[in-house]
């Protein structure tokens, strides 16, 4: 059993050998443990930190790309590397790395494919009240999107089977923490939570520069995920609010006719109506397009699955040679 440790980074030569210094070395019921970093176009020391540590394997982008596609191709690089356990944590030692052995255990006793480390929220000093409301908050829309029951949706210290890894799409370019678990919970993904322990802050978070951004671009990934995964429930839910305005205005325009005996002062409320009504129509006519489409998608996700279990197939037969 192989466990490939991957740590994003971007600039992080001051604080990644401290990182690097807190993995576990040994892991009962892993074979062997190797350590993968994902140079995002770091323009400091990071890649001679990570070489002079002894890292096993480095991947680097000649320029900053972004925390999910560095996500993207540090998995794509364990997977050929012959990983059977995938391990994400951060350059920053934010997680405690003596918790990973806690992060693979479900894995190992085959209860789950997805792991993902439940933060103590409320006890981190360092989060400030604002973020700890907008940590639960966001980690509860999340849940209801991917209809799953993961506590801590932002956490990016989580582990993937290679079965689990084969399956993940990232298409956004913000963070891969909040899609992947909407695809996992709707693709019906064996996923659960382990609480893991925080270490104090050495840096500053680099996801975002103010809260306000962070939720807005969250938001934004949370609705397309959504919408990308359950179309028909998303438009369905939109249209059925302008379609439902539509049918009220409707049915008081007729119940003014009827009262009045004459619904000639409410003409304005029955043109309003009828372009609700039409709106809602459209709405879901692109629900029914999106679903088709989402159809497609879905055929696609399974041939690339099954390119990449024979491209990693290939690679791990090659390595043994």
């Amino acid at each position: 059993m192989k466990l490939i440790i991957q740590i994003p980074c971007y600039n992080e030569a001051d604080t990644l050998h401290v990182a690097l210094d807190h993995l576990p070395k040994q892991i009962d019921g892993i074979d062997q443990i190797e350590v993968l970093v994902v140079n995002d176009g770091s323009r400091d020391d990071t890649v001679k930190v990570a070489r002079e540590w002894g890292v096993n394997h480095i991947v680097s982008f000649k320029q900053n790309k972004g925390l999910a596609r560095g996500f993207m191709a540090g998995v794509d690089a364990c997977l050929h590397l012959g990983a059977d356990i995938i391990v994400n944590t951060d350059a920053d030692d934010q997680y405690c790395g003596d918790d990973i052995e806690k992060l693979v255990r479900p894995i190992l006793d085959e209860q789950a494919d997805i792991v993902i480390g439940e933060r103590p929220i409320d006890e981190t000093e360092h989060f400030s009240r604002r973020k700890k409301l907008f940590q639960h908050l966001g980690s509860w829309v999340v849940r209801v999107a991917s209809n799953s029951d993961i506590p801590d949706a932002p956490s990016g210290f989580r582990a993937y089977s290679k079965e689990a890894a084969l399956r993940l799409n990232v298409v956004n370019d913000y963070t891969y923490t909040l899609e992947t678990i909407i695809q996992a919970g709707w693709n019906r993904t064996p996923m659960t939570s382990v609480p893991v322990r925080t270490n104090p802050e050495l840096r500053p978070s680099r996801l975002f520069s103010s809260m306000a951004r962070y939720m807005k671009r969250s938001t934004g990934v949370i609705l397309r995920s959504f919408a990308m995964y359950k179309p028909m429930r998303f438009f369905g839910i939109i249209g059925s609010v302008f379609f439902g305005a539509g049918l009220l205005l409707g049915i008081r325009f007729v119940i003014l006719a009827i009262t009045t005996g004459s619904g000639s002062g409410h003409i304005q409320s029955l043109i309003l109506c009828a372009a609700l009504l039409m709106i809602g129509v459209q709405i879901f006519i692109a629900g029914v397009q999106a679903d088709i489409i989402s159809d497609n998608r879905k055929l696609l996700e399974d041939v690339q699955y099954r390119v990449r279990k024979l491209e990693c197939g290939q690679k791990a037969e090659k390595t043994e040679e």
